[in-house]
């Protein structure tokens, strides 16, 4: 059997020494982050997607061989293990086709073809399969036995057909022919259950559906596993043509499997009908249900990717910076909850005010606002966008006319997972004097200055940026989801000096208890002056600090090195630049012409390689770049504050607030969602939204059309005039966020292989 870094290097197409040091590496407890970025000679230059799919390939395949280990060991001693099922065996790479190669041998509650072997009749059962002249009537005479249960001939034959059928039904090669076919040449039919029309109207578009199962998007797929889990709908696997046929494919392959087929010898009638029973009873309700198993793997499997594709983007959203910030937490009865946090993120003030109705005090809210802006130096208010945010926000707007000499922006911002944090034990530990309220207006205040900072303390699931999110495996969820998190910290990199405790945790090598004894170092002893410092924290060890040196960043400290991502074990070949160019570190940081003409390959040594050196190099020209965007926000339009105000053909500016596979969503401003279908994000052909959109973009987007009694708007980036023939009527699936609320949880209707065919057959509905 080859290697697991054989295996693993052919499945991955690299070379077999990258998965070997790869290996190795993960082994020995580096981090993804800490080996793309720092043993690119090691590695052979593995960037983080390779390293995630190896670290994922190597978790498969160590369990598939402790998995053929067992199966192994089962069979010889059960003293059934031959030469070629073990090379069969050794051979398979597939988890599935192992436990297929196992399944005659695993134990198992005792079946009716247990019984018949124990009452002697496997020789009948086998000398028909192999001998189809004998007639089966006759050749059940000999094995009647009234002290084996075996009364007649009849009952001979019974048990004899329990036998092949389980024969049949656990033979790995036909189970794999039989998986192959269905998933090619069969649809998914759905029906509603009789009586729940009414209680199930969001899954009308189901109500009598089928498609061909290889063919069903992700989104509709977990549409209809909803439908069926809420009792509204019955699903059902079934041929292309069944209807027509006087003999299920199905069961020809069985009896091709075994050799069986009608050629007039006396077994072979017998023998076919055992090959539709095997079908029948034995397999066909299996392989439904692990069909439908497969469907759910891979819807679940693209709805994570999704949800993980949408989160990165959010948490690399561009940050406002170090600039004090009034965050605005809106409301009507319960009045506008206001937290002021300093340039560091620091909470110093709150305050409620009553604007809205019923209370009305515009003029007094104005006041107060404009108060705490002069008196704290703020520049910034940060609005979330849940109820009465368009509300908040044309106050805000007063308030920046009327005191213009306070230079405020105002911006609306996403309070997706605002009340979470406020309820968590995070922020209990952070604020324990404060209302939950007030906590979460901090939330929204920080999240404009750093989305990345203030997001990281919240359980992404609770972000509420993917499609169908608790239809999926929560565990699998949550394992990808803290991936990205992990990757985006790592590739912005942390002020240790005002990183909160949940920030520092994500940080490769930093565990919860570490990233705690960080902060209260810190807290005891005032701001790190250098990397070494770091040495001095309880529990953070060599291997630790050797993983999260590189992605801490010390600001005006000792040694401006520290403030770059350039790693302290790389600090001597800054030192040989230095030394050979006569220059002082702080002078030639910054300097790209000098930088530029530095030939990398005059600093390599045995340690670091070129990548290393080059990367240095990069490194020192901008060093503790931030790889975000530059930060900018949507310009909402004066005067649309609700779907009433909304026309068709208007332009309208807004922020993409959750990208699914059938088109994006985007805030607009009037508390509901809109939704660009796949079909109008661009004009011209595209697969995957993420092409053209993701989450976080500003776009100008046009107004197709308005169901205020379904809550719903249809939106178009097309903007020439052939936007004019977009579909006018688009369904989504996503779930409402707190305030402000979007359409039913619903894919786009069901119907051709395109997204296009879907759009215009819901267009022609209208």
């Amino acid at each position: 059997m080859k290697s697991i870094s054989q295996r693993i290097a052919e499945a991955l197409s690299i070379k077999e020494s990258q998965a070997i040091a790869a290996i190795r590496l993960l082994d020995e407890g580096a981090t993804v982050p800490f080996i793309s970025r720092y043993r690119k000679e090691v590695t052979g230059g593995l960037d983080d997607g390779q390293l995630r799919d190896l670290e994922e390939q190597l978790c498969y395949t160590r369990e598939l061989d402790e998995r053929r280990d067992v199966i192994l060991k089962s069979i010889r001693e059960q003293e059934k293990l031959t030469p070629e099922l073990e090379q069969a065996i050794i051979e398979t790479e597939q988890k599935n086709r192992l436990e297929d190669l196992y399944l005659p041998y695993k134990p198992k509650r005792r079946t009716k073809a247990q019984v018949a072997r124990e009452a002697g009749l496997e020789p009948l059962a086998l000398d028909l399969l192999n001998d189809h002249q004998r007639v089966p009537e006759q050749a059940a005479l000999e094995y009647i036995d009234d002290t084996k249960g075996i009364a007649d001939a009849q009952a001979a034959l019974d048990g004899a057909r329990q036998i092949l059928m389980e024969i049949f039904a656990e033979h790995a090669d036909l189970l794999q022919t039989l998986r192959n076919y269905l998933w090619t040449h069969s649809v998914l039919e759905s029906l509603v259950v009789a009586g729940k029309e009414a209680d199930g109207a969001k899954f009308s578009d189901y109500f009598t559906y089928q498609e061909a199962i290889s063919k069903i998007p992700s989104h509709r797929a977990l549409a209809l596993f909803r439908g069926r889990n809420e009792g509204i709908l019955r699903l059902r696997l079934a041929l292309i043509g069944e209807e027509g046929m006087e003999r299920h494919p199905c069961e020809a392959m069985i009896a091709g499997c075994f050799s069986i087929n009608d050629s007039g010898a006396p077994a072979d009638a017998w023998l076919l009908e055992t090959a539709h029973w095997a079908w029948k009873v034995k397999l066909s309700s299996h392989m439904e249900v692990e069909l439908l198993l497969k469907l759910r793997e891979a819807a679940e499997e693209e709805a994570i990717s999704v949800f993980a594709s949408n989160l990165g983007d959010l948490l690399m959203a561009a940050p406002a910076g170090p600039k004090a910030v009034i965050g605005l937490d809106p409301g009507l009865r319960t009045g506008v909850k206001i937290a002021v946090v300093d340039e560091t993120g620091k909470f110093v003030d709150q305050a409620v005010i009553y604007p809205h109705a019923p209370k009305n005090q515009w003029d007094q809210s104005i006041a107060a606002l404009a108060a705490l802006a002069q008196k704290h130096r703020v520049k910034l208010l940060s609005i979330g966008n849940g109820t009465a945010s368009r509300e908040t926000d044309k106050l805000a707007r007063e308030v920046i006319r009327r005191h213009p000499e306070l230079g405020l922006q105002s911006m609306v911002v996403s309070e997706a997972g605002a009340s979470v944090y406020s309820a968590s034990e995070i922020a209990a530990r952070e604020f324990p004097e404060l209302d939950v309220t007030i906590r979460g207006a901090v939330s929204i205040a920080r999240r404009l200055q750093d989305p990345l900072a203030e997001l990281v303390k919240i359980e992404p699931k609770a972000i509420g940026v993917g499609q169908y999110q608790h239809d999926v495996g929560q565990i699998r969820l949550a394992r990808s989801l803290n991936v990205v998190v992990e990757d985006c910290v790592n590739a912005v990199g942390v002020d240790v000096n005002t990183a909160s405790a949940p920030l520092l945790s994500r940080v490769s090598g930093l565990t919860s208890v570490v990233a705690t004894n960080i902060v209260a170092f810190r807290d005891e002893h005032g701001a790190f002056a250098n990397r070494h410092q770091l040495m001095k924290v309880s529990r953070l060890g060599e291997k630790a600090f050797e993983q999260c040196a590189g992605f801490l960043r010390i600001m005006n400290g000792d040694d401006p090195l520290d403030s770059s991502s350039v790693h302290p074990e790389a600090y001597p070949i800054v030192k040989k630049i230095i030394e050979k160019n006569r220059k002082d570190v702080r002078s030639m940081i910054g300097e790209l012409a000098f930088l530029r003409k530095l030939n990398p390959a005059d600093y390599i040594d045995e340690h670091f390689g070129l990548p290393t050196v080059s990367d240095i190099l990069r490194e020192l020209e901008k060093p503790g770049r931030d790889p975000r965007p530059q930060f900018k926000t949507a310009v909402f339009k004066e005067g649309v504050e609700g779907m009433r105000d909304l026309k068709a053909d208007m332009i309208l500016e807004g922020v993409i607030t959750n990208v699914t596979n059938f088109g994006a969503f985007v805030d607009i401003g009037v508390h509901q969602d809109g939704l660009v279908h796949i079909s109008a994000l661009a004009d011209r052909f595209i697969k995957d939204p993420r092409e053209v959109v993701k989450t976080g973009d500003v776009v100008k987007v046009k107004v197709m059309d308005v169901d205020a009694t379904r809550k719903r708007i249809a939106l178009s980036m097309c903007l020439n005039e052939d936007s004019r023939d977009q579909p006018r009527e688009i369904k989504s699936e996503r779930k409402p966020k707190s305030g402000r609320k979007q359409p039913q949880n619903l894919s786009p209707a069901p119907s051709g292989n395109s997204a296009m065919a879907d759009a215009l057959k819901q267009a022609l509905r209208k």
